[in-house]
């Protein structure tokens, strides 16, 4: 079983880190985690067409969605399942409900599984406890485990986050997915490179990704993009800043770029400014 499982493993993590190495991931699975219906997202299968187009080589949904947008999918890419939800019932740090899990994503061709993580507070331990118990299902069942180790809202700027929980917060999250069994990190943009190189560091050689978080300008998108490879950095997961572009495609594309073919933001930002004039 543990022979098998590994390799299962191996093969999907082919799929969700391509040949160069890298990872670019579309999240289009905000519907279940915005506090408001984000209109974009009311044609799914578009949304995942024109990210396939450009150079996502991974689209993350949630079960209901990929049902409807599976066939805009290439043969080549990969399926990343959301498995949690957030509520609010009240106070500053949201609630984190699994509303799916790991055989579920298997039964659904998924290539990995993510988690979002948020710590602090009276739900800490739990979510200690579901984080850790889905470490333990991916390993038995041969799933890659991508968990989102970011500040307990992402529905704020970086300024605003980092002032109000801090850089150590974001560190010891990415630490303590690391711990529970993660094979991919994703985390916020902590305000500047050596920062993110910190967070780097803290994953202690499991693959980290950068989150889009808020909308941003593309210029700071890219800027950030390119600052975050140079720290060490395998890739991104973008939501909003890819399915509330005027082009999705285009944006897409130009994150690819800096990610798969090293251009600068400034040579990413001019071609995309090209291609959407």
């Amino acid at each position: 079983m543990t022979v098998t499982s590994d390799v299962g493993k191996a093969m999907r993590l082919k799929r969700v880190i391509d040949e160069a190495g890298v990872s670019v991931i579309c999240a289009l699975d905000h519907g279940m985690t915005s506090p408001t219906f984000l209109e974009p997202l009311a044609d799914i299968s578009e949304r995942a067409r024109e990210t396939v187009a450009g150079g996502a080589n991974v689209i993350m949904m949630s079960k209901g969605m990929i049902r409807i947008a599976h066939p805009a999918f290439a043969p080549t890419t990969s399926l990343a399942m959301l498995l949690s939800a957030s509520a609010n019932p009240g106070g500053d740090t949201p609630r984190i409900v699994q509303i799916a899990d790991v055989e579920e994503a298997l039964k659904l061709g998924a290539d990995a599984v993510v988690l979002f993580t948020a710590l602090e507070g009276e739900t800490e331990a739990g979510m200690i406890d579901t984080l850790a118990a889905v470490g333990r299902e991916c390993a038995v069942l041969g799933m890659p485990f991508i968990a989102e180790a970011e500040f307990p809202t992402t529905y704020a700027t970086v300024e605003e986050l980092k002032q109000q929980y801090g850089f150590e917060y974001l560190r010891r999250n990415v630490r303590l997915c690391t711990e529970l069994g993660a094979d991919i990190v994703k985390t916020n943009w902590p305000g500047d490179a050596d920062s993110f190189g910190r967070c780097v560091e803290a994953a202690n050689g499991i693959p980290v990704v950068l989150a889009g978080g808020s909308r941003l300008e593309d210029g700071e998108l890219l800027m950030r993009m390119e600052q975050a490879m140079a720290a060490g950095a395998i890739g991104c997961s973008v939501g909003r800043n890819i399915f509330m572009h005027r082009n999705p495609e285009a944006i897409t594309r130009a994150l690819s770029r800096v990610i798969r073919e090293r251009w600068t933001a400034e040579k990413a930002l001019a071609s995309l400014q090209e291609e959407t004039a």
